[in-house]
């Protein structure tokens, strides 16, 4: 597994350790349960254990209100019942937990593009163990019958009328008259220029698929964090619509009952019941992107996609992985150094070079035919008696070197041309890989600080959405005749809740975004390993925390 696996297994946990993130406050998560998107302060840090004291109440029991007002005015309410939860229709019980590293771990060994970008590596090996084979030479066993009956034409023209046969077994075949063995025993043949430089040429072949196994196995894990981010989203979306809609029934409840002892409009409860159903449409739409989600992994995976897949992390939670106070140039190097699609591309060109090499060399390289046979021959004719007999051994050795221009010359010339082209070819298409690696690298880069940034704006909408929500929905419960002052209306209460459930869905998106961001930049660097990103932690502007500890004992013990 890559170090995209091992590092995403880790976070995937909850695990803080890495790099740093960017400059800034360290972002809240949000649940992928219930609460999905109320930010979560670090108790640890005192000012956030301030927020927590100045942090607005939970919601209390909003049918005291109603009821309480109801037995002052002697009206009626109807009895109190909590908010039942809108059962699915499409989430089963039956789930397969499952986490990143696990993801990463299935796409390894089952991804059909990942296992077929490997296979081409072994045939590569193949055809790099066939173009060194050629170097060695074949051998061949048989024999041979050969038998005539009528006239021949002696090599000083007389026709010489002839029945005669001949058989050969041995080391090669076709061994006839007084000629040499035709199919050599042991055999050697073939231009030298095109058996060596097809050999250089298939050792290049081997490292091209190599490298585009790795840039395949980049990608499919890519897609593979990519789909699990989204999975995470979807159930971030339908935890944060099962809050919304319990939200908006609490409010469609209220509004109803102000109305039902005539304390409220009317418009005002069917405008709140009109939200509630609006919540429950949209519970039932993130519930489909769920299974949808689920669905989308599973095939990635080449799992069943009836299997409804769960991830296992309980919050989602920025995990930033290229560390921030490297600047794009250098990310930029660190691709051109690193990513394995211009490795590929750098391994195309020294292929073309050595093809191109080879085809200029083609016309002064020989082409060579050793061969080597040892046998048995026998035979007669009418002519000679026996006509089958005289068997004893024999042996040849045969060696020729010729050299050849291919269609006059013309041929070669052409082969010379093609290969400078396929040179400017991959060149050219290195070029095109080198851009686009390069705008990805950039747009990566300006996706993790932007999507940082709204992390910050997004978490801090939640919490004045929280405070704005709790406060309305107080004061639209305020029922006493001197709080009436500050009374609010229900379509503000409304309003507020509408802000606030869509700064929890813009929150949970910030977060998804920022981690997807991260994962397209550091594959977008070519996976790099750790040593290339570690980068020695900024102390510039940081006091020891000793000396502040003594300066604040200090005016403790010494107030001025």
């Amino acid at each position: 597994m890559s170090a995209l696996g091992a590092g995403a297994a880790a976070r995937s946990q909850g695990a803080a350790a890495g790099p740093s993130a960017p400059t800034g406050p360290r972002p809240n998560g949000v649940a992928v349960a219930n609460r999905a998107a109320t930010p979560q302060p670090n108790r640890d840090n005192p000012a956030d254990a301030d927020r927590r004291e100045a942090e607005p109440r939970p919601l209390g029991n909003e049918d005291e209100a109603p009821r309480e007002a109801a037995e002052a005015e002697g009206g009626a309410i109807p009895p109190h019942r909590p908010v039942a939860p809108l059962p699915p229709i499409l989430l089963g019980p039956n789930v397969v937990p499952i986490d990143l590293n696990t993801a990463l771990r299935l796409a390894g060994v089952q991804n059909p593009e990942l296992l077929l970008a490997r296979q081409r590596v072994v045939e590569g090996v193949a055809l790099r163990q066939l173009a060194a084979a050629q170097f060695l030479p074949s051998a061949n066993g048989g024999f041979n019958y050969d038998t005539h009956t009528g006239v021949l034409q002696q090599s000083n023209g007389n026709i010489l009328s002839v029945n005669r046969s001949a058989v050969y077994v041995g080391a090669g075949a076709n061994a006839v008259a007084a000629g040499t063995v035709s199919i050599p025993g042991v055999v050697l043949s073939g231009n030298v220029s095109e058996a060596i430089f097809g050999y250089l040429v298939s050792r290049q072949v081997v490292r091209e698929r190599e490298f585009t196994a790795a840039a395949v196995r980049n990608d499919v894990f890519l897609r593979v964090t990519l789909a699990y981010s989204e999975l995470l989203r979807a159930e971030g979306r339908y935890a944060i619509a099962q809050q919304n809609r319990e939200e908006a029934a609490r409010i469609a409840r209220l509004t109803a009952d102000y109305a039902a002892i005539g304390e409220g409009r009317q418009a005002d409860a069917n405008r709140a019941a009109s939200e509630l159903a609006e919540r429950e449409a949209a519970l039932r739409r993130a519930e489909g992107d769920v299974v949808t989600a689920s669905a989308r992994l599973a095939s990635l995976l080449n799992l069943d996609p009836s299997i409804r897949l769960h991830p296992t992390d309980q919050w989602v939670v920025p995990h930033p992985i290229v560390p921030d106070p490297i600047p794009l140039g250098e990310l930029i190097a660190i691709a051109m150094l690193q990513h394995p699609a211009l490795a590929e591309r750098r391994t195309v060109i020294r292929e073309a070079l050595l093809a191109l090499e080879g085809a200029k060399l083609l016309p002064f390289s020989p082409t060579l035919l050793i061969g080597f046979s040892a046998g048995g021959l026998g035979g007669g004719s009418n002519l000679v008696r026996p006509v089958f007999g005289g068997f004893g051994g024999r042996t040849d050795f045969d060696a020729i070197a010729y050299w050849s221009l291919r269609n006059l010359g013309v041929g070669n010339a052409a082969l010379i041309n093609l290969g400078k082209a396929q040179v400017q070819l991959s060149r050219f298409q290195e070029l095109e890989v080198l851009n686009r690696i390069r705008a990805e690298v950039a747009a990566a880069y300006a996706q993790t600080h932007a999507r940082f940034a709204q992390i910050a704006s997004t978490e801090q909408a939640v919490r004045s959405g929280i405070s704005a929500f709790v406060e309305d929905y107080e004061r639209v419960r305020a029922r006493a005749r001197e709080e009436q002052e500050r009374r609010v209306l229900p379509i503000e209460l409304l309003n507020s809740f509408r802000l606030l459930a869509r700064a929890r869905d813009n929150y949970l998106d910030a977060i998804v975004d920022y981690n997807e961001a991260h994962f397209s930049l550091y594959v977008a660097l070519g996976q790099p390993p750790a040593n290339v990103l570690a980068r020695p932690v900024p102390t510039e502007g940081i006091e020891p925390s000793e000396p502040r500890l003594r300066l604040s004992l200090k005016q403790k013990t010494h107030p001025t």
